[in-house]
This record gives C-alpha cells, sequence and structure tokens, in this order.
C-alpha cells in the first residue's frame, strides 16, 4: 500500500516512533588539593595545563564554584550524596556509607538505572569501602591517601599515570551496549604526607620550571600572618606551612605542585584521546573539579579547611558535546560540590532523590533558569584542638565567618567587591554593624536549613 508523503511525514513525526535519543556516558573527574586558579584559562602564567585549557574552550566553565567543607572526606562525602556535612555525618576518615546513604548516593542510582560504574583512585570515606565495592562494576580504588612512588609498581610507575592506565582499562572493556560512568579520583596534587619530598612528581616531570622564579605567594607579608587570631596562628596550618612554603622551600615544594598538576592534565589529555578512538567522544559528558582548594603559603598557612577563597574555592569545567549552544564565559552562578550528584544524574535522564540539597547544573548550561542561589553555608569541625573550627556564609558581596572551637564567638566579615583578596576584617567597624548583623542572622538561618 502506498503511503502518502504527507502521511508518512506525519506518522515520522510521533514521539512513539523516534528512537530514544542514547543516554551519555559520564566521566568525573576530581582532583585532590587543586585550586581553581592554577591554569592557563584561567589565566596562570606559569602552570602548563594544555589539555585542561582545550576541554575549557569546549566546555562550560564555571568561576564561582566551592565546596560546603574544605576537607577530603567530607567533601568526597558531599559529591557522592548531594548532602551538605550536617546530614551526611561524614566527620572523620573512618565513618562509613550505611547501606541507606549509600543506596541515594550517584553512582548506585546510575547503576540501578543501568550504567556500567567504574572507580578509580583515592575514594575517601572510610577504610572498608563495603558499599562502594558492590556498586563498582570497575574497581580500582583504595584506602587512605595511596603513596605517588612505589617500588612494587613496575618501574615505580608515579600512582597519576597508573591512574591513566586504569581509566583507559576501563573505557576499553566497558560494554558497548550500555552506558557507562567513570569517576576518576585522582591523589594528585595531594601532598605525600609524612613524606621528605611533600609533592613528589612523575620522573618524566623533574626538570619543569627548573629556570622559573615563583612569585612570593599573595597576602604572604608577615603583617597578614600576625593579624589572624590566635588559634590560627599555632594552628595545624601554621606547622606545615613550616615544613611546605617557608623561604628555605616555596620555590621546589609550588614547582612540584604545578608539576604534578602538568601529570594530571598529561592524563586527563590520554583519556579525551582514547574516547575519539573509541568513537563514543560525542556522547561523554565530562566533569572536571576538586575536592577543594589548598593555601601555597597564602597568609602563612598551608592546607586548607578555613573558609577564605584559597580554600573553598574549586574549578570546575563541564562538558557536555551534545550541547553545542554556550553562554557567555565564564558562568558566574555561586555553584556547590552538593550540586554535582544532582547533576550527574540530570545527564543520565535521573531525577534527583529528595535526601539531595544540591540542585542540577545542567539547566544553567543553558541559562533556562533564573532562580538561583545568592550565598551558601560552610561548614568544617573536623580536629577543632589542632585546626580551627569554623563555619561561615558566602555570598556574591560578602562573606561572614564564625569561629567556634577552640576560641569560640570570633567572627570576620569580608566585603568581596572591594576586597577579594580578604584584607581587611570588617566585623569590629561600627560603620558595618548593620551588614553584620545581617550576616549573622543569615548564618543561623542557612545552618538550621543544611541539617
Amino acid at each position: 500500500m502506498r503511503v502518502l508523503p504527507a502521511v508518512l511525514s506525519l506518522l515520522l513525526s510521533l514521539p512513539f516512533l523516534s528512537p530514544a535519543a542514547p543516554r551519555p556516558n559520564i566521566l568525573f573527574l576530581l582532583v585532590d588539593d587543586l585550586r581553581h586558579d592554577t591554569f592557563g584559562f584561567a589565566g596562570h602564567k606559569i602552570c602548563q595545563t594544555p589539555h585542561l585549557d582545550a576541554l575549557a574552550a569546549e566546555s562550560h566553565v564555571f568561576q564561582n564554584a566551592f565546596v560546603t567543607t574544605a576537607i577530603c572526606m567530607v567533601s568526597r562525602a558531599s559529591i557522592f550524596t548531594g548532602q551538605y556535612e550536617a546530614r551526611h555525618q561524614i566527620h572523620d576518615f573512618r565513618t562509613e556509607f550505611s547501606p541507606a546513604a549509600w543506596g541515594k548516593a550517584y553512582p548506585q542510582l546510575l547503576k540501578e538505572a543501568g550504567y556500567h560504574t567504574g572507580f578509580v583512585g583515592k575514594y575517601g570515606v572510610g577504610n572498608k569501602m563495603t558499599e562502594a565495592r558492590k556498586t563498582f562494576n570497575f574497581w580500582r580504588g583504595f584506602a587512605g591517601q595511596g603513596r605517588f612512588l612505589d617500588p612494587r609498581r613496575k618501574d615505580n610507575q608515579h600512582l597519576t599515570a597508573l591512574q591513566g592506565d586504569q581509566s583507559l582499562e576501563f573505557l576499553r572493556t566497558a560494554p558497548k551496549d550500555k552506558p557507562w560512568c567513570l569517576s576518576v579520583s585522582f591523589k594528585a596534587v595531594h601532598c605525600q604526607d609524612g613524606a621528605k619530598r611533600q609533592f613528589p612528581p612523575d620522573k618524566r616531570d623533574e626538570k619543569m620550571f627548573a629556570d622559573v622564579t615563583i612569585p612570593p605567594a599573595p597576602l604572604s607579608d608577615p603583617a597578614i600572618f600576625q593579624a589572624l587570631h590566635e588559634p590560627l596562628r599555632t594552628s595545624e596550618s601554621r606547622r606545615r606551612w613550616e615544613i611546605r612554603f617557608s623561604p628555605k622551600l616555596f620555590q621546589e615544594t609550588v614547582k612540584d605542585y604545578y608539576r604534578l598538576l602538568f601529570g594530571v592534565d598529561r592524563e586527563v589529555g590520554r583519556m579525551r584521546e582514547e574516547l575519539k578512538k573509541l568513537g563514543v567522544a560525542e556522547n561523554t559528558v565530562i566533569i572536571f573539579t576538586s575536592d577543594h582548594g589548598f593555601y601555597l603559603g597564602e597568609r602563612g598557612l598551608a592546607g586548607k579547611w578555613f573558609a577564605h577563597e584559597e580554600s573553598i574555592r574549586i574549578p570546575l569545567i563541564i562538558h557536555d558535546p551534545r550541547n553545542r549552544k554556550k553562554r557567555a564565559q565564564p558562568l558566574t552562578e555561586l555553584v556547590l560540590n552538593i550540586d554535582f550528584a544532582p547533576t550527574i544524574l540530570s545527564c543520565a535522564g535521573l531525577n534527583a532523590p529528595e535526601s539531595m540539597q544540591g540542585r542540577s547544573l545542567t539547566p544553567l548550561l543553558a541559562k533556562t533558569t533564573g532562580d538561583w542561589r545568592s550565598d551558601f553555608f560552610y561548614e568544617h569541625h573536623f580536629i577543632p584542638n589542632r585546626i580551627p573550627e569554623s563555619e561561615a556564609v558566602r555570598g556574591q558581596r560578602w562573606k561572614y565567618i564564625h569561629w567556634l572551637a577552640p576560641k569560640a564567638g570570633v567572627e570576620e566579615l569580608y566585603d568581596l567587591s572591594r576586597d577579594p583578596l580578604e584584607r581587611n576584617n570588617l566585623a569590629g567597624d561600627a560603620s558595618h554593624r548593620e551588614t553584620l548583623a545581617t550576616m549573622r542572622k543569615r548564618w543561623k538561618e542557612l545552618k538550621a536549613e543544611a541539617r
């Protein structure tokens, strides 16, 4: 029977006759202790990140991405669950996910939806990793911090390169008939705790920056350090500054940090090349980010933990080759690590469970929402006898920090529009009394909401 052209056109336009768009693969790349500004695409003049620069040029880059707690185990738990520490209750390195909590984490939800799942690298939440091992079809995770160099590995291969090899193994062995999600959690650029050389790079990168002099860290004037309140000046953060960023150590420590980042960049390039070879690059969403920031000697401090921008601000690139319409770059909305899980689920066509406190970022890619957060709650409560405990509100203009143990009640207030480096604490300025009261009230409101 001959079908009239008009009827054929109508039939082909019916949704149930149109083949469903294939669900995308998802590659989630998490770097440890990586600052938001150490990239060519971010304007850095010394760091070399050619593959990440190329990725950023083809992607959406978020300028104002932050974590809700700047320490690895808490941030990773927030990334998996889309929740604040106040809700997921992962407070230390020993606590594991309960089966119920993991049941609503993004890897488990993706697996239940038919995704082939893989994990490579530093898991970071507890030491047994019981629930995660059940979920991931491909498991190359490890507990603890791992070691960059280990003579037991063939040719003492650098851990970053090994993680690259493991990621390529996953890509090459993933089933062709189902979508996949690979989460790669680099140890780099975290230090090697207890080692004489704190940031040992790949031997291939030893000579990088040999003829470069690293400029002094911003805010490295001793007067800035002396202005910190007493628990900070004698904290673990200061002790670690002494073994990493004292004048005798600063140059090589920072160069090694940059060398480790170059090693990560190389592996990102290898992964992208493999995606192209396998013919899946055009259907693979790539998310690149960090678990928190890092002090490179600013304020006379090292580590992370505190609510300064160096610590809580992170890089964020989202590459979705299916979405060719790019907004003006970079995107300026306040986005958080608790948004990653809802975003990953959204990319897979899944709704986030009500337990998730973050929001999918996919509407921001096309600017299909005008309703977005204007501030957020920050908290850090780990070992307050060594790392002063604090909570904060970070808004678009103002930041309020409230210090808790071991010396409770100290407040800081910064006007980020006029003082982006947070030099001048306005909490004691009578002309800002009303703003201080408003931010203090907002801190209490957001703290209650986070639970």
